[in-house]
């Protein structure tokens, strides 16, 4: 009892001087206050962390950029923190009162990678990911976003050949991923998966992340075969009170280039052309100085825990051609809210595009180059001004009038896109989080086409035609994720992401069009037309829908900061695939290590080799395909008699495949992210490995034979898609970046280069079981005289996008071809349409308030087919009812005087470098209160091209676009005879910034 009794007193001993040194100390302690503000706005800054130094003890600011804490003798500095700026220690002393400025750190700020369903600090990053941020944008007229990459990011080739303002880019991601599935990469918008670029206006984003291998992709499985294109708008300011108003405005004038010369009218009389007694250029009576204006405004701004963008963009493109125009209205509001001390957050994105284009016939681009020089516009003979307006016309073969070509045929697209998303995120606690988003994308298409009464090439013989087409598409997404981030070891952090999605996509469409018709009214009467039934009529109507349930997960790790591993897998089922191959796993793993925090790497600051390996999947290009697709047949009358009694029988399309499964990329890759002498230099080198299976193709079957596919069953038609082929492809890019050489004199420089080296995509079978194809032939040039002989031969074991046709020997005395073979047994590989190797040489100057920004950028190593030179430069008596082209290439002496024929003479090395846009400003000086920035700007697109080329644009034509609708990834290179002409585009603008 003793014993018990001395301890107890010995503990409350213990307690009490516990207890009063504890008092002691706090009454030796003090409180410091003070406010922290921006450097540069000298506004507050809520939510700034303070911490006394090498202790836990800190506190916050308040909304008024305040803050209090308590600190003890032996406390030497506190920390200012806050995300976005740059940290600040300040030394303790007797001061009791401390206002402080942080600087905005823009580099920290660029830290952030955007990958699938959140961000990750990008010296975390293991894979081939690769970040635009607006101030690397190219600069100058670019209605389409895409454009605003070009030449930014090594692998990516964004390409538009030609200049007609309402003509699509084509994006491809280390080549060709697919030859009968989509081969774009996956758009996504804040969010939002599968977004159109339509429902984006270039002045809106903020940034784009290129995910470009497969371990990036795989989180969005079938979806991320082609890559992936994760795009970010622009957000307000979460500063208290701060709104900010921007306004860029310019205007610019657009002028052709390029125009492939031909003969005079003399020349051409000469040769043995038909004389109509004129003299008259078509190119210029087709084309104009085209004058377009944009303008963009946005307001944001940003009070308590919301922050708000609102912007409005107008833009006008009308085309160098007479009667093409783009005219577009974009609209867009972004909001954010914190609430329960920021622990619960709310986003809601809306926006509306509106885009009215107009377009003409791309034939009167064709006849512009070729049509008789001799001919008149117009004629003033009663017969023709009664039978086709006015205008001179022949009844020649493949000979119409472009100026009447556009302006007795109309064609319009009236575009809408409305995308609105809403996503909420909720922290359970300081390691878990839970977020939910929503989100449509919907995009509408009105369509119309118009052939006058008087059209000498389709309305004449039809008394008039008109047409109207109706698409809707309606993208629907939901998703659900739960992220838990901890430190679970020492020094080892790790961050959890589970979710599930579910996607439906509803496309429905309708179409109808009459002939004959009383008199011009265009195609919104189309009862009018007295001709319901034959040539340039019909109706119908579509609908399909498909849902696509995923669930997916990833974890990242990070060692002190020096090992990094990340792993994901997802599960999808799609209900478009065949019954039995519905459900498809997509899993993915990367590691790296950053090496300088290993090893003294001398003047490397940064050195970390990844590795990583991914599987994606493709869907295929409609739902409805492993069904079996049936259409409306012909007419049937039950009875003849009744009139009454006709219906529309049912036509089989294709044999149904319950076994069509997933297209599969594999693709291994192998990089190095560095960085030298503290990061003045930057970039990174990836060699990348891929193997696509399975390829998703419409094949022709033998009728009647058994349908390997459905055991039991027969081919009832000559088509069935299925998964029949195997490519693989390989290649190297590289990026590097030099930060603010300096020059002298107050100029600094930072260029910014990098390349691509394709090992092109090589056919390694194509055919399943008895399904066998060694080639699939395409690229048909055309009529006159080349309608059975496609060029391009797409051979297993062999690489897409070869020519093949006989080769030049040279030439009789009487210019007659000398071949190397005449029947396709004896044809030769002539060359390659794809690119070897793309290349794009960025440069920024800035000397005290000018800025100077200019990119090169090319392609080499590919064929393409001057249909220009293979139809219209032969002198044979067949030829002489269109114009001759003498381009650089073209063989004078002697003329050729053979019918046109393919071979290697029209094949030209499509080799070039183009000094894609300049732009020069200045920064004028301002003492306004309300004024925060105003600049003014001049440049020029598309200034010079130097290659060997001579047709209208060298420009990689990675599909065969002669019917835009279809383009034909396995006919490249070859540039068809309607080719839009080249644009030069002059820009100036203004832009304005108000506080």
């Amino acid at each position: 009892m003793r014993n018990y009794l001395q301890k107890l007193k010995a503990l409350s001993l213990i307690t009490l001087l516990m207890v009063f040194s504890v008092a002691a100390a706090f009454a030796q302690g003090r409180e410091v206050t003070g406010t922290v503000l921006d450097a540069t706005l000298k506004d507050p800054l809520p939510g700034v962390t303070v911490l006394v130094k090498g202790t836990t003890r800190g506190t916050t600011t308040d909304l008024d950029g305040k803050f209090s804490i308590m600190v003890q003798p032996g406390d030497q500095a506190l920390v200012f923190s806050f995300v976005g700026f740059t940290a600040q220690e300040v030394a303790l002393g007797n001061q009791s009162v401390f206002n402080i400025e942080l600087e905005e750190d823009i580099q920290s700020l660029q830290e952030a990678v955007v990958i699938g369903y959140g961000t990750q600090d990008k010296k975390e990053i293991t894979s081939a990911v690769s970040s635009v941020g607006s101030e690397q944008f190219n600069r100058g007229n670019f209605p389409n976003p895409s454009q605003l990459l070009q030449g930014k990011v090594a692998g990516l080739s964004v390409t538009r050949p030609g200049g007609n303002p309402n003509q699509a880019t084509t994006i491809r991601l280390r080549g060709i991923s697919s030859f009968g599935a989509s081969q774009s990469p996956l758009i996504v918008l804040d969010g939002v998966i599968g977004a159109s670029l339509d429902a984006v206006d270039p002045n809106d984003i903020e940034s784009f992340d290129v995910l470009k291998d497969a371990s990036a992709a795989a989180i969005y499985g079938t979806r991320g075969a082609a890559g992936v294109i994760l795009i970010t708008t622009k957000k307000g300011s979460t500063k208290k009170g701060v709104s900010t108003v921007t306004i860029n405005s310019f205007g610019s004038a657009e002028t052709a280039t390029n125009l492939i010369p031909v003969l005079s009218a003399e020349e051409f009389v000469a040769r043995g052309g038909t004389n109509y007694g004129s003299n008259t250029n078509w190119r210029d009576e087709v084309l104009r100085t085209a004058y377009n204006g944009t303008v963009n405004a946005s307001i944001a701004g940003g009070f308590e825990n919301t922050s708000y963008l609102a912007s409005v963009n107008y833009r006008n493109n009308d085309g160098i051609v007479k009667g093409t125009s783009r005219e577009q209205l974009n609209t867009r509001f972004n909001l954010s809210h914190g609430a329960l001390n920021n622990r619960l957050r709310f986003n809601l994105n809306l926006s509306y595009t509106n885009a009215d284009e107009n377009n003409v016939n791309a034939e009167a681009v064709r006849y512009a180059t070729i049509y008789n020089p001799t001919a008149p516009i117009r004629e003033n003979t009663e017969g023709a001004i009664r039978n086709f307006g006015g205008y001179f016309q022949r009844p020649l073969f493949d000979f119409y009038n472009p100026v009447a070509l556009i302006n007795q045929q109309r064609f319009t697209n009236e575009k809408r896109a409305a995308l609105y998303s809403f996503r909420a995120e909720y922290d359970l606690s300081d390691k878990f989080t839970v977020s939910t988003q929503f989100s449509q994308d919907r995009f509408t298409d009105l369509s119309t086409q118009f052939y006058s009464r008087q059209d000498f090439q389709t309305g004449f013989g039809r008394i008039g035609q008109a047409g109207q087409n109706m698409f809707d598409r309606t993208n629907t997404i939901w998703n659900g994720t739960i992220r838990f981030e901890d430190e679970i070891a020492d020094q080892l952090n790790l961050t959890f992401l589970l979710g599930g999605e579910t996607q439906i996509f509803e496309e429905r469409g309708m179409n109808a069009s009459s002939t004959r018709f009383l008199f011009d009214q265009g195609p919104n009467n189309l009862g009018a037309g007295g001709l319901r039934l034959g040539p340039g009529t019909g109706m119908g109507s579509f609908a399909t829908r498909a849902v696509l349930n995923s669930v997916f997960g990833r974890a990242n790790f990070n060692y002190a900061n020096t090992y990094f591993l990340s792993a994901s897998l997802r599960a999808e089922t799609y209900s478009g695939f065949g019954s039995e191959n519905q459900t498809g796993l997509f899993p993915a793993v990367s590691a790296g290590a950053d090496f300088t925090q290993i090893f003294d790497m001398g003047v490397f600051s940064q050195f970390k080799p990844r590795a990583s390996f991914g599987v994606v999947g493709q869907l295929p290009p409609s739902p409805t395909l492993a069904l079996g697709i049936y259409g409306n047949g012909n007419r049937i009358p039950l009875d003849p008699t009744d009139p009454n009694s006709v219906f529309v029988g049912i036509n089989q399309l294709s044999n149904p495949n319950p076994q069509l499964k997933w297209e599969t990329t594999r693709e291994f890759t192998f990089g190095v992210d560095f960085g030298l002498w503290n990061g003045k230099v930057t970039g990174q080198m990836d060699y990348y490995q891929r193997t696509i299976s399975d390829l998703i193709f419409n094949t022709t079957v033998p009728v009647g034979s058994p349908n390997e596919f459905l055991p039991g069953n027969f081919y009832t038609v000559g088509n069935i898609w299925a998964n029949i082929g195997d490519l693989t492809s390989a290649g190297f890019e590289f990026l590097a970046s030099v930060n603010n050489i300096d020059l002298g004199n107050g100029i600094k420089w930072t260029p910014t280069a990098n390349f691509t080296i394709y090992r092109r995509t090589r056919i390694e079978n194509i055919g399943v079981g008895s399904i066998q194809l060694p080639e699939i032939r395409q690229g048909i040039p055309g009529s006159p005289g080349q309608n059975n002989n496609p060029i391009v031969w797409n051979r297993e074991g062999e690489r897409i996008g070869d020519f093949y046709g006989p080769r030049l020997l040279g030439l009789t005395d009487g210019g007659e071809y000398i071949l190397s073979g005449e029947t396709p047994a004896e044809f030769e590989r002539l060359g390659n349409a794809l690119p070897t190797g793309d290349f794009g040489f960025s440069n920024s100057f800035s000397y005290k308030n000018w800025d100077l920004n200019f990119l090169l950028r090319g392609s080499w190593g590919h064929m393409i087919y001057n249909s220009f030179r293979g139809f219209y430069e032969n002198a044979d008596g067949a030829s002489n009812t269109w114009n001759s082209v003498i381009t650089k290439n073209t063989p004078t002496n002697p003329l050729v005087t053979s019918t046109p024929t393919f071979s290697d003479l029209y094949l030209e090395k499509g080799d070039f470098v183009r000094l894609d846009n300049l732009q020069l400003g200045y920064t004028v000086p301002t003492r306004s209160n309300m004024i925060n920035g105003f600049r003014i700007y001049g440049g020029v697109q598309n200034l010079f091209t130097i290659t060997q080329f001579s047709g209208v644009d060298p420009e990689v034509r990675w599909t065969d676009n002669e019917n835009p609708l279809e383009p034909n990834p396995l006919a490249p290179g070859i540039e068809r005879r309607n080719t839009y002409f080249l644009p030069r585009v002059w820009t100036a603008g203004i832009t304005l910034t108000f506080k």
